[in-house]
């Protein structure tokens, strides 16, 4: 893809002339590169040449509507700011457009001078978010980025490389997008999320490092230097090595179930280790109790938000 280097460059996607002649007019005037698209495939078609800096969208287009082209849009160009601009001011369309990968709504009619407001902010954040992410390219941070639905938006090399290994060793489809979009709330309140590579019997685990304001997550993963043994948790723990060995497998996201069959006993058995445990490590709850396992096997106290 190209990108137009000398002049911020901004695909207007809509079928209205009279639209895209204010449009047009007004960015024109301000100096701005505009591309133009009737539909959805249209727009589809230019970003395979091109990649603007914005995207204007309607929401209401024959063949393929502004909804399910920003969907298509997402999927290749994350980063990209989307701007919805339509007369549908419902609630559930606002929700709808937010849903599908945009970035702003504006109601028509539209003012040229707002519009104008908003293409520059969401060029600067834009701007801004792609110089950290090469900054942390540069300085091999194990760093990614995810949508509210877990999706991965980009990631540092070092980072894809242990995302990879865990979707090597995961066997459902969409695994890492379900758990991270699971997690996300859990993850906000300090807790780790724990991705097992059972094959080789570690546990990677993922943490919060920043929230940005495009509705992206900021993530750091993490890797054990060693194998996972039971044992470290039991000495540093002070549990018994059964308990350990429960907590090890709960650390690695195991039901009561699967953990009963992992290790030959009842689910009943299992419950009733990890209520021996709980008071022993300071906690009350499952998911404080891997936090606690995760914590111990890396050494010490990890995953803080950073607002």
């Amino acid at each position: 893809m190209q990108t137009l280097r000398d002049k911020t460059t901004v695909l207007v996607v809509d079928d209205s002339p009279d639209s895209l002649g204010m449009i047009n007019q007004a960015l024109d005037k301000s100096g701005i590169a505009v591309l133009i698209a009737l539909n959805g495939q249209q727009a589809l078609s230019v970003l395979q040449q091109i990649t603007p800096d914005v995207i204007l969208m309607d929401a209401v287009m024959p063949q393929m509507d502004g909804f399910e082209c920003a969907q298509e849009v997402r999927k290749k160009l994350p980063l990209v700011p989307i701007i919805f601009m339509t007369g549908l001011s419902e609630v559930e369309h606002v929700v709808k457009a937010f849903e599908a990968g945009g970035n702003d709504y504006i109601v028509k009619p539209i003012h040229p001078e707002e519009l104008l407001v908003r293409i520059r902010q969401h060029t600067n954040s834009a701007h801004m978010l792609i110089e950290a992410q090469k900054a942390l390219d540069t300085m091999h941070q194990h760093v990614f980025s995810i949508d509210s639905n877990g999706h991965v938006l980009w990631a540092t090399p070092e980072a894809q490389i242990l995302l990879g290994e865990y979707q090597k060793c995961s066997h459902e489809n969409n695994a890492l997008d379900k758990k991270l979009k699971s997690w996300l709330q859990i993850g906000q309140q300090g807790h780790d999320l724990a991705l097992p590579l059972e094959e080789v019997d570690t546990v990677l685990t993922v943490s919060f490092f920043k929230t940005s304001e495009e509705g992206e997550y900021l993530l750091k993963i993490h890797a054990p230097n060693s194998k996972v043994d039971p044992k470290v948790l039991e000495q540093r723990l002070s549990v018994t090595s059964r308990e350990a060995e429960v907590l090890l497998w709960l650390a690695h996201g195991k039901t009561n179930r699967e953990i009963a069959e992992i290790l030959e006993m009842s689910p009943r058995t299992v419950n009733k280790h990890l209520e021996q445990m709980y008071p022993k490590i300071g906690t009350d709850n499952r998911t404080a109790a891997a936090s606690v396992a995760i914590q111990t096997i890396l050494g010490g106290r990890i995953g803080s938000p950073v607002n």
